[in-house]
């Protein structure tokens, strides 16, 4: 059997890997166009303190987070050990007023889900003296499990251990040929034959899928989220910050602290730093984190997050186009759910059973 991933993120990467893993005959098909949502994504897993209310978001981006330590483990059989995952645990911060009810639906979760720890409320004096910069002096919801990691290093391993497996690796512009069925992709001239046809290329799966009469209804959002240092401070074990906004402030070992991001839509692919964009993100991280204002600037990236109509992933069988496989719309929570997702579509490819009842994510919702 082969199957032909189109898009080599850290969803389709994931694909492939799980393919290869399984023996199977994996094509790997990338345009590598700027601001490709893994290379530009925080990379932060928490869902257990999430706002969002649904149901079978918050059920899927669980199944994310604690699908990580297996990947880990499967990649590091393969040699792969490097891709900056860390759990240092999470602070959201909250109000005296918020605190009580903060902490009960944290805690109610995590109850569930036994990789978030125990969770606790703590006081402003210990919050800032886990994340040092902060100027918070209200408490904050501690979330011991939570995690964070670098999406293109993941990525990346994933590849290379897809690579070592057997899988082909193609750059080039994609076109999905396919009649009923799938029959394969078309990259710049060379026909690759297929059995299934994941497609997994984010934001730009409008143009991939349109030819077929497969219309999904994803868009472009713009991030902006700036990469800062502070030379000579330890910064590895800094937990990962969640103000009350919809920003985040998390910290890396070479002294690096993350803070982000824009969600802008109506931009299209204008893969451009803004003005706007960088005083949001500076104005929102230093309110949170003071600290911070003799950081040293190293680079503001770019990427596109795919989506959807509504908040869930769009994940499933086209019925119109036998053989392929749609895979989207994770929106901000690409890199938790990412490996996931990847891991169910490439089951979905081989027919095997998904693991989880796929009726809410439609991807022709």
């Amino acid at each position: 059997m082969r199957v032909v991933v189109v898009g080599s993120g850290i969803v389709g990467a994931a694909a492939g890997y799980e393919l290869t893993r399984a023996g199977v005959d994996v094509v790997l098909v990338d345009s590598c166009a700027e601001g490709r949502a893994t290379s530009a994504g925080a990379g932060i897993i928490c869902p257990w303190s999430s706002q969002v209310d649904d149901p079978d978001w918050y059920r899927f981006a669980v199944a994310g987070a604690e699908h990580y330590p297996e990947l880990l483990a499967a990649l590091a059989a393969d040699g792969e050990t490097e891709f900056g995952y860390r759990r240092v645990g999470s602070l959201r911060l909250v109000t005296e007023a918020e605190a009580d009810d903060a902490l009960r639906r944290v805690a109610a979760r995590a109850a569930e889900s036994p990789m978030a720890g125990e969770v606790e409320l703590i006081g402003a004096e210990r919050a800032r003296a886990l994340f040092p910069p902060l100027g918070h002096d209200g408490p904050a919801v501690h979330i011991p499990g939570a995690a964070r990691l670098d999406g293109r290093l993941v990525r990346d391993a994933m590849l290379r251990a897809a690579a070592r497996r057997g899988a082909r690796i193609v750059s080039g512009a994609a076109a999905i040929v396919a009649e009923d069925t799938v029959s394969g992709v078309r990259v710049d001239g060379e026909f690759l034959a297929a059995d299934a046809v994941i497609a997994a290329a984010g934001a730009w799966s409008p143009r991939l899928l349109e030819p077929l009469g497969v219309r999904v209804r994803i868009a472009p959002q713009r991030g902006q989220i700036m990469h800062l240092r502070l030379p000579g401070v330890d910064t590895a074990d800094w937990p990962v910050v969640l103000p009350r906004s919809r920003h985040y402030l998390l910290a890396f070992d070479d002294s690096r602290v993350v803070v982000g991001a824009t969600r802008e839509d109506g931009t299209g692919f204008d893969h451009r730093v803004t003005a706007a964009g960088m005083a949001e993100v500076l104005r929102e991280a230093l309110s949170v984190a003071p600290g911070l204002a003799d950081a040293t600037h190293v680079e503001t990236r770019i990427g596109f997050r795919p989506v959807g109509p509504d908040i869930r992933p769009m994940l499933g069988t086209v019925p119109q186009v036998a053989g392929l496989i749609v895979v989207n719309g994770l929106g901000a929570s690409g890199l938790t759910m990412g490996p996931y997702a990847g891991a169910v579509a490439a089951r979905l490819a081989r027919r095997a059973a998904p693991g989880i009842d796929l009726s809410p994510y439609d991807p022709l919702r």
